[in-house]
């Protein structure tokens, strides 16, 4: 890619292993946490509005962090709501204003998957739903948040694949770029 001029590349699902190997060639930003290797640099945010990406959990934040660096690296604002699961519904309703001021929101969850319905009830613009693997109890590596998610009865949520970050920030992206065809 980087001989055929490509500037940006974002490497996904990136071992610490792999990143070092990479970095030994070309330099690149790794982020642990998401698992994402960054070659180049980040767009200023030209989308029409922000996206916010919110949690369940704190054991939700990698896939979390994969969906908002792929938003950023597509030239997104971006605003991280961490911790904001149906647990403490107080957590969630302390962000109002975040909520309702975005253009499009990812709402990442395991366990029973209820953040994106919530959030859906709650806010005017598209929610993308990520179920998440990680879960106590009969979570079934995420099979009972993805089935939750895709019975949520909010108007406006889409689901995407278990533990699909990146898909994700990609599709928030497109619609946070989108403008009226004519």
């Amino acid at each position: 890619m980087k001989e055929n001029q490509q500037e940006n590349i974002l490497i996904t699902r990136l071992s610490e292993e792999k990143a070092e190997k990479i970095s030994s060639v070309f330099p690149i930003e790794y982020h642990a946490r998401a698992r994402i290797g960054i070659s180049g640099t980040r767009p200023e945010p030209d989308g029409i509005g922000k996206i916010v990406v919110a949690t369940g959990g704190t054991s939700d934040i990698p896939v979390a962090e994969e969906a908002a660096i792929t938003a950023e690296f597509l030239g997104n604002e971006v605003t991280r709501l961490y911790d904001v699961g149906v647990a403490g519904l107080h957590r969630l309703l302390s962000h109002m204003d975040e909520i309702m001021s975005a253009s499009v929101i990812i709402a990442v969850a395991g366990m029973e998957g209820a953040l994106a319905s919530v959030i859906g009830g709650l806010a005017d613009c598209p929610v993308i739903a990520v179920p998440t693997s990680i879960g106590y109890g009969a979570s079934f590596n995420g099979l009972s948040a993805l089935l939750s998610m895709l019975n949520s009865c909010s108007s406006g949520v889409s689901v995407v694949n278990i533990d699909n970050g990146f898909g994700a920030g990609y599709l928030a992206s497109m619609i946070n770029h989108m403008e009226a065809k004519k």
